[in-house]
């Protein structure tokens, strides 16, 4: 078997390499960015491609559904146990979804059923997107990467003053994005969104939550 490891970290991929070389007797690849995660998947057709979302460049939410157009199957391996990236990565065709903190008996259990071709979810990540599965359903399908970053920053109480900041982008951009992200989601205020921000990272309700008529 062969699977293909994309991770801008090199000891992330040595470490997950070893573990799956040793445990499932697999041949493994390896790619730090998503041009050539594209071309090597494209061109070894591997049994299964492990990916991150948080790649240099055009990231890993471009790179996945032209993975999953090209019938390969992938597991998404991401620092983010957030349900928004979650049921994004899953939309955008994701065989699976587990975060970094996972355990390595999971972790090679995700990995198996994945390549068999079954939806494998973290279990704590699982019942976070059943919990909010009324919000995180089509809706989070037509969310950016850039839009996935800042719902997690309001989610984390920061303002957009602040979010602006630390993307390097103007005040006025974060706001006007914050506005788009209210229409995709059919929220109708800011504070709506911060709201669902927080419930969807911390497990909260949707309580008071005003949606657009």
């Amino acid at each position: 078997m062969k699977i293909l490891l994309v991770d801008d970290h090199t000891v992330v991929r040595a470490g997950l390499g070893q573990l799956l070389s040793s445990a499932l007797g697999a041949t493994i690849l390896e790619a730090a960015d998503t041009p050539t995660a594209h071309d090597l998947a494209l061109h070894t057709q591997p049994d299964l491609v492990v990916l991150d979302l948080g790649l240099p460049g055009a990231g890993g939410l471009w790179l996945l559904p032209r993975l999953h157009d090209a019938g390969l199957r992938v597991l998404v391996l991401s620092m983010h146990a957030d349900p928004i990236y979650a049921r994004r990565a899953l939309d955008a065709g994701a065989t699976g979804y587990v975060s970094k903190t996972i355990g390595a008996d999971d972790l090679l259990d995700a990995i198996r059923q994945a390549m068999a071709g079954q939806c494998y979810v973290e279990a704590g990540i699982a019942a976070m997107l059943n919990e909010h599965r009324d919000v995180l359903g089509r809706d989070f399908g037509r969310l950016t990467a850039r839009d996935l970053d800042i719902m997690r920053f309001l989610g984390e109480g920061r303002s957009l003053s602040d979010i602006a900041a630390t993307l390097g982008v103007s005040y006025k951009t974060v706001a006007n994005t914050a506005g788009m992200i209210k229409t995709k989601l059919g929220v109708a205020r800011t504070v709506d969104l911060i709201r669902l921000a927080i419930a969807t990272q911390a497990g909260g309700t949707m309580d008071g939550v005003r949606r657009m008529p």
